[in-house]
């Protein structure tokens, strides 16, 4: 900006007789903190739209009247006067008449964890609250699980309103009532248990008194009111990685309660399970002690399913694993004794049976640090390959497609440059209960009227409320569609001519492909009408700049990588990769599934995508590791549980996976962890897995242990050490490292951030990241200024990481799914995830608030299923697969396609997976949790 444009978009004013230019626009209440005057306020909050309702922040700018500060803009030559006798005695009556109705008991007791910024002006003020008449009987409102409402301490500030609409933009509260008896309301004045708020908590941050308060610090005993440490971390959830501080009561030992933190990725903001999922790291079933299996101290032959605990023979209602009931076919251990053994068995299988033998499954819900050593042990010691972690089972396919077209994996720009977007595509993804943050975002972004939004998916979900058109797409039929779009695209010439030319490779044979993909021929396939189809293909291919976000219902499919595919073809040809507002994102499930990767938890590559089977790569990695290291890709996570099945896979070691409940094909995946000679499972709880373990190693959660963590935005970022760990539980990198030394392959550090040392010395793409310049926030990575810079947004702005620097069509066809409905198994079932629980639920079903509000399995079917099922609402239904069956309750949603079922894979008294297929996709090897076949009845028939 130059300095004429500076001067013509500035004003010059005094405020308290000082002499201000500030930039126009700006109100004066903005320009006065700026000048470092303090006006109060209450019913103003920075993140929020100015309101003007509660009139503490008047000024006077010689006018008739005083005006709300917060409202006001400046104007050139306004002379501002912010406090004399007159104002503090109107802001102190107006204080007074606030507080002439509170509840003395507002906020309850515990006022070093309540804010209650009307009490603080009253006492700024010396106002009391006796100086007019009171009235009462505005009720309190406890019916949900983690938010207490008390009306009658509401001032009608509305920053709970503008909260919810403006900021999580969910549009739930606003007001109801008239005169005195005005009140907020939850959508038609249901109760707020009762109605669609989902808990992200963001009212009760805006709130200014105690009408709105944690209701967890209700039930907080007085004498345990303490003064709280701070703790700044990230959140242990999604892949978003929102800033958190943690309140710690260091004598209880246990998180008292989150508040969101700015930062670059959620800007204060958080979920249900970031502000209140932290719990379960108190739960009582945490593992304290290192355990054995009785019959697990000497060699012996595999263990059949009948030899496992009772547990895994019969399904139990309730949930949780049964202790009382797995337990006792362990026996506690010391550390020394079940190290001693973990080494000595996996060394033995090792010799006797070679590296192919062994296997690990690492996690993405563990830090870069132990992710890189899990995978360096079994490298480097195991002397295989055959290592993998979730990710398999939710982008591989993604992943594979970005590197066979655009040269890497990871996202090109981050989900916040949506607000730059002209238009927004969101594709296989339930973004509002997978990554509820980064849909905020979103929301905005279309809120603004900057941003227009395309939603493709087989359920309507609620992003669709948003969209300027929604696709219900047929499930599986991704490929139709998104050849149908190029096929507009390519005959309406709606392209980005030079960056074809310019840029990629392979158009002619695209071009050729879709030609036969009309809309009214993807239209039969897709099951939507072809003008919208054509509506949808010109609004995208209209936009001077296009992002795509998608998720697992793209991966998650035999075609999974075709389905990949597509969509970086639609980018290329439309030229919307490498600038602002533009960008591949495919957004990452869990916490650190960015990070695992990038730490080589992957089969076919070493930190940082660099390829075992490269003998330039294998070299440098052996010269760090001191040791020889197998140059043939390893097996995938259904591979080796194939493997373990056919006696080919002997020897296993896991850390915080669950594949008993993740994986496709439950039943087959529970005998081939029966058949394995030898398991160690190293975890914070007793999880269905581990009842097949032969050495249990307990750990310490995400708040006991100091990491780096990095998100769908390529964001690293340090995870601090809130809580101590219970009983004898170790960190992950500690136990890793025990583990090897047991082993023979010793591996000793003394810190995590010396381990980030060596993984950043062997990956150039987190080159110069020390957790010193991480600081508070985070780096993107690549870094190239990591001192002072914050890294690269948007990746390959010239040039794609590809061997010639192009970026490539791939031509894919149409392809159904592998197992269609039928006679004898009409429906089709689509499985996910709920805004409330993550993954299979060790977490989140311990956490008292998440568990409260999504206690049971349900499935989702359409009206016109259960009439024709002669089913209704609430009622106990069986779905069986050619696999296995579940029993759940039936929940009518119209949000589905007629003929398709949804049901939520958190829960092991009705494990989706057990009817899943292990199909799987040919390049990415992810398997088909989206599609598979199903029966519906009644229960009991």
């Amino acid at each position: 900006m130059s300095d004429v444009s500076s001067a013509v978009n500035t004003v010059r004013l005094t405020i308290d007789g000082q002499d201000l230019e500030v930039p126009a626009g700006v109100t004066i209440w903005e320009a006065a903190k700026s000048a470092g005057i303090e006006i109060p306020v209450l019913c103003h909050d920075e993140r929020l739209p100015p309101a003007g309702v509660c009139r503490v922040c008047l000024v006077d700018v010689g006018e008739k009247r005083l005006t709300a500060s917060c409202v006001r803009e400046v104007a050139d030559g306004m002379a501002v006067t912010t406090s004399n006798e007159k104002i503090e005695g109107l802001r102190k009556g107006l204080v007074e008449l606030l507080l002439s109705d509170y509840p003395a008991d507002a906020g309850g007791d515990d006022r070093k964890t309540q804010r209650d910024e009307l009490r603080d002006l009253a006492a700024s003020y010396g106002a009391g609250s006796d100086s007019f008449p009171a009235g009462n009987g505005r009720p309190i409102d406890a019916s949900s699980p983690v938010i207490r409402v008390n009306h009658q301490a509401c001032i009608l500030c509305d920053r709970c309103i503008r909260a919810c609409d403006d900021v999580q933009v969910n549009s739930v509260i606003g007001r109801t009532g008239k005169g005195y008896e005005t009140r907020i309301g939850f959508d038609l004045d249901d109760p707020m248990g009762a109605s669609t708020c989902v808990a992200c908590g963001e009212c009760e941050k805006a709130c200014p008194t105690g009408a709105l308060t944690l209701a967890s610090l209700w039930e907080r005993a007085p004498e345990s009111a303490r003064e709280l440490k701070q703790v700044d971390s990230v959140c242990p959830y999604c892949g978003v990685g929102c800033a958190i501080t943690y309140h710690v009561d260091e004598q209880a030992n246990r998180v008292v309660y989150a508040d969101g933190r700015d930062s670059p990725v959620n800007q204060g903001r958080l979920c249900v399970k970031g502000r209140y999922g932290f719990d379960y790291a108190a739960h009582p079933q945490r593992l304290t002690k290192p355990l054995i299996r009785k019959d697990s101290a000497y060699p012996k032959g595999p263990l059949s399913a009948e030899t496992t605990s009772s547990n895994t023979r019969r399904r139990k209602p309730g949930g949780l694993v049964d202790y009382d009931e797995v337990l006792p076919y362990f026996r506690e251990a010391t550390w020394e004794e079940a190290l001693e053994l973990a080494g000595r068995r996996l060394r033995e299988i090792h010799d006797e049976h070679g590296s192919g033998a062994m296997a690990g499954f690492g996690s993405a819900k563990c830090s870069n640090e132990e992710a890189y050593l899990f995978q360096k042990l079994i490298r480097a010691g195991f002397g295989t390959n055959n290592i993998d972690h979730c990710t398999r089972l939710c982008h591989a396919s993604s992943v594979a497609a970005l590197l066979e077209t655009i040269g890497s994996g990871a996202v090109t720009n981050v989900f916040a440059d949506v607000e730059n977007a002209d238009v927004a595509l969101i594709t296989g993804s339930n973004t509002t209960a997978n990554h509820p943050v980064a849909a905020t975002f979103m929301k905005q972004a279309v809120k603004s009227g900057r941003t227009k939004l395309i939603v493709v998916e087989p359920r309507y979900i609620d992003m669709a409320d948003h969209a300027e058109v929604f696709l219900q797409i047929r499930p599986g039929t991704d490929v139709a569609c998104y050849n149908s779009w190029m096929h507009v695209l390519i005959e309406e010439d709606l392209l980005d001519h030079e960056f074809i030319d310019r840029r990629t490779e392979g158009f002619e044979a695209l071009k050729e492909l879709v030609s036969n993909y009309s809309p009214e021929v993807a239209a039969e396939v897709c099951g939507v009408d072809a003008d919208e189809i054509r509506r949808a293909a010109r609004l995208f291919g209209s936009a001077a700049t296009a992002i795509v976000f998608w998720g697992m219902g793209i991966s998650q499919h035999t075609t999974g990588t075709d389905n990949a595919r597509c969509l970086v073809s639609l980018m290329l040809m439309t030229g919307n990769v490498g600038k602002v507002g533009t960008g591949l994102h495919p957004l990452r499930g869990q916490n650190n599934v960015q990070g695992a990767s990038d730490a080589g938890l992957i089969p076919i590559t070493y930190p940082d995508y660099q390829k075992v089977g490269d003998p330039e790569v294998r070299a440098k990695f052996e010269a760090a590791w001191n040791t020889e290291l197998d140059p043939n890709p390893g097996l995938t996570v259904v591979e080796i549980m194939h493997g373990a099945l056919k006696g080919e896979i002997k020897g296993m070691y896991m850390m915080g996976e669950n594949p008993f409940l993740s994986d496709p094909n439950t039943n087959k995946v529970r005998k081939g962890l029966a058949s394995l000679e030898f398991l160690v499972v190293q975890d914070i709880f007793l999880t269905e897995t581990a009842e097949f373990a032969d050495v249990i190693l307990p750990a310490t959660s995400f708040y006991e242990k100091d990491g780096t963590y990095t998100n769908t935005d390529r964001r690293v970022q340090v995870g601090r050490k809130a809580l101590a760990a219970p009983g004898e539980a170790r960190e992950d990198w500690r136990i890793i490292s025990d583990v090897a030394a047991a082993f023979g392959y010793p591996m000793a550090y003394d810190s995590p951030a010396e381990v980030f040392a060596e993984f950043t010395s062997l990956a150039p793409s987190y080159g110069g990241l020390t957790y010193e310049n991480l600081g508070l926030t985070g780096k993107l990575w690549p870094c190239p200024d990591p001192e002072t810079g914050d890294g690269v947004q948007v990746l390959m702005t010239d040039t794609f990481p590809t061997p010639n620097g192009l970026g490539k069509f791939v031509p894919c066809e149409f392809e159904p799914a592998k197992e269609l409905p039928d006679e004898e198994f009409p429906f089709v079932l689509n499985t996910g995830r709920l805004l409330e629980h993550w993954h299979t639920g060790t977490m989140t079903r311990r956490s008292k608030a998440l568990h409260a509000i999504a206690p049971v399995p349900e499935v989702d079917m359409h009206s016109s299923d259960l009439s024709m099922l002669g089913l209704k609402h609430g009622d106990r239904v069986t779905v069986s697969s050619r696999r296995g069956e579940i029993t759940l309750t039936a929940r009518r949603s119209d949000r589905m396609i007629p003929g398709t079922v949804f049901i939520p894979f958190h829960f092991r008294e009705a494990a989706a997976n057990v009817l899943t297929i292990d199909e799987l996709d040919p390049y990415g090897k992810i398997p088909e949790f989206k599609f598979c076949a199903v029966r519906i009845e009644a229960a009991g028939r």
